[in-house]
Parts: structure tokens; sequence; C-alpha cells
């Protein structure tokens, strides 16, 4: 029943990070990720899972994420990180690639969870 339950939070974060992604400057894409795993999340409520499925999804968003390794490395060795929680500044692209990385980074997370509790 605790894992039903920690489903049913993961797929409300989820569905609500997608509701979230309209201001994006690639919204469709991300409400995408995060739409999708907010209804894997809530699949597995309701006992309906794939651990093969799961395991695809978490292998296509870690392939993704290496693409914003790089930025991510870059704010990594920069003195100021609190870039990060300021607006973005085009001068400065590795504070969107760091914020996406580490949204992959939280659906991975996710997914890993759903991918240990299915069947």
């Amino acid at each position: 029943m605790i894992k039903k339950i920690i489903s049913f939070i993961l797929f409300l974060l989820f569905a609500s990070f997608a509701a979230l992604q309209y201001n994006d400057p690639d919204p469709t894409k991300w409400i995408i990720i995060y739409g999708v795993v907010a209804v894997i999340c809530l699949l597995n409520v309701f006992d309906i899972n794939s651990k093969k499925g799961n395991l695809v999804i978490i292998i296509v968003l870690g392939l993704f994420s290496l693409i914003y390794i790089p930025g991510f490395y870059e704010w990594i060795t920069t003195p100021n990180k609190n870039e990060i929680f300021g607006e973005m500044v085009y001068e400065k692209p590795y504070i969107e690639e760091t914020r996406e990385f580490l949204g992959l980074i939280i659906a991975i997370a996710g997914m890993l969870y759903q991918y240990r509790v299915s069947k």
C-alpha cells in the first residue's frame, strides 16, 4: 500500500512539473517528458506496469541527459552557483542546460523508483 501512495505522490509531482512547463523555452519536450513519467507513476498505482517499459524509459532519459553534461560541467566549475536560481541569461546557456539536466535526473530518479517497485 505504501508503494502505491508513493507512486501517487510522484504522479502528482510530475504532473505538476509538466503543467509548469508552459513558460519554458521548449515546453512541448518537457511536458511530454514529465507527462510520461507522471502517467507511468499513475499506472503503477493501479498495478499496470512493465518493468521492461520502465527500463526503456530510464535508458532514453539517461541518453538524453548526456546532451546537457557539458553545460552542467560548466556550471559546476563557475564560482557563482546561485545563477541557476535566477533568470535565464542568454550569454550563459549553461544555466538552462543545468536546469534541464537536473530535471532529467529527477525524472530518472522517479522512473528508477517505478522500475524497482514494478513486477
